[in-house]
């Protein structure tokens, strides 16, 4: 038995999905436990891509049971959008897909908060996917949400929707001079849903927990990462909960005496998505060749990623905050093709030297990267699956973040599909 968390250790995007999905293989569950659909996993199965959005990446692999935890906050709709999406791939889900009764839903009020907050000059802009995430983890905390426990008994659900609605509908007219959607379209786009969720609820704290007892491998994924957390990231340019490790505890159910192993996902370079510091980032065109290389492109947004070098500054304190032991190294064979490249080991400002992560945004928004130069290797590197197989100089990139970072590598991607993956050890 083993209960194992994958967290993210950059600002997101780091391929989470693919390694989960190789991961998946020596799971019996697969568990989500944050975010919303405003992350997308991109996944190579069977000569496909498909993008989750919300259902965790063991999806993929038969008889795997998939947990959609607490701690996700769902939007219903586009939960049944991306089953449809597995319905006509041919994936079987409905006995394999769990939800916890205690997630709280997305509606469209959140949705019409979040752009107009966002759209509004008299606001700093976040760079949200205005998907409705952050309203809906407010109104959590606020103690106003809306549970999926709560579609069970329509006469209360319609009172709290109502509820809700007219405070949504009162705010968003007179902060922002907009108007909400009719109540009956929103709560009737609810009712339409309401059936399909419901067969899936159960108390997926009560499954895990007799999972874990019969020794069962559980594999806990997270989405975005650890410079994305709410308490731990770039504040207040970060996602509305915890994506560091410590929110699969909370975000399953799960004790923290149960956790056996914590590995991360660390992308080769580094890129973000939205406003915020980015200390390594390139607007060059080493870092356009990056963008386009790496496909650099959000899977769900469609925007272009801002990328940069690898910031060991960032995944040192991603190794210490998630007590990581591991990670998987993705994207190596983006850099295929730099004859130099370029680590961050520390940040420069006002002569002083910062190694480790500082609070302050004044410091990570004009702080001067220091760095150190590895020769880049100049052939490709694509689908090589042997460490001896790579290119000296990958060699010693690679041992040189391992330095850097203080954590091994048990896994290094050189392409997006399952084979093409140096598999160093075992997760489980």
């Amino acid at each position: 038995m083993s209960v194992a968390v994958i967290a993210g250790m950059q600002w997101g995007d780091e391929g989470k999905g693919k390694v989960v999905d190789l991961l998946a293989e020596d799971a019996d569950i697969v568990a989500r436990y944050q975010g919303g659909h405003n992350a997308g996993h991109t996944i190579y199965c069977d000569g496909k891509q498909y993008v989750l959005h919300l259902i965790p990446s063991g999806i993929f692999h038969e008889g795997k049971i998939c947990v959609i935890g607490n701690g996700v906050v769902i939007d219903p709709k586009a939960l049944l959008e991306e089953m449809g999406q597995l319905e006509k791939a041919g994936i079987e889900f409905q006995s394999r897909l769990l939800i916890s009764d205690r997630a709280n839903i997305i509606l469209p009020y959140h949705c019409s908060s979040d752009v107009s907050r966002e759209c509004d000059g008299k606001y700093q802009k976040i760079g949200t996917t205005g998907r409705g995430i952050g309203p809906s983890y407010a109104d959590k905390i606020a103690r106003l949400g809306i549970r999926t426990c709560d579609l069970r008994d329509e006469n209360r659900l319609l009172k709290l929707v109502r509820d809700n609605y007219d405070e949504k509908k009162a705010i968003i007219q007179k902060l922002f001079g907009g108007e909400l959607q009719d109540f009956d379209v929103i709560f009737s786009g609810l009712q339409d849903t309401r059936k399909i969720i419901l067969g899936l609820l159960t108390d997926t704290h009560t499954f895990l927990r007799q999972q874990i007892a019969d020794k069962k491998n559980v594999l806990c994924e997270g989405a975005q990462g650890t410079m994305l957390d709410v308490d731990h990231g770039t504040y207040p340019f970060v996602t509305s909960s915890n994506s560091t490790s410590g929110g699969a505890c909370t975000g399953l159910g799960i004790p923290p005496t149960q956790i056996d192993r914590v590995s991360g996902v660390i992308k080769a370079y580094t890129t973000r998505v939205g406003e915020g510091p980015f200390p390594t980032e390139l607007f060059d065109e080493s870092g356009e060749t990056l963008r386009k290389e790496g496909h650099e492109f959000g899977a769900t947004t469609g925007r272009p990623r801002r990328c940069g070098w690898f910031d060991g500054v960032v995944a040192r304190y991603a190794v210490h905050l998630n007590g990581i032991e591991s990670a998987a190294l993705t994207k190596v064979d983006v850099l295929d093709t730099f004859k130099v490249l370029k680590v961050c080991t520390a940040y420069e400002y006002k002569g002083k030297m910062y190694e480790e992560m500082p609070a302050d945004l004044e410091i990570l928004e004009n702080c001067k990267p220091v760095y150190t130069e590895f020769e880049g290797w100049m052939e490709s590197t694509v689908g090589i699956n042997k460490f001896e197989a790579l290119p000296e100089k990958a060699k010693l990139y690679i041992e040189g973040l391992k330095k850097i970072i203080g954590a091994d590598f048990l896994m290094i991607s050189t392409g997006p599909k399952r084979e093409q993956t140096i598999c160093k050890e075992g997760l489980f």
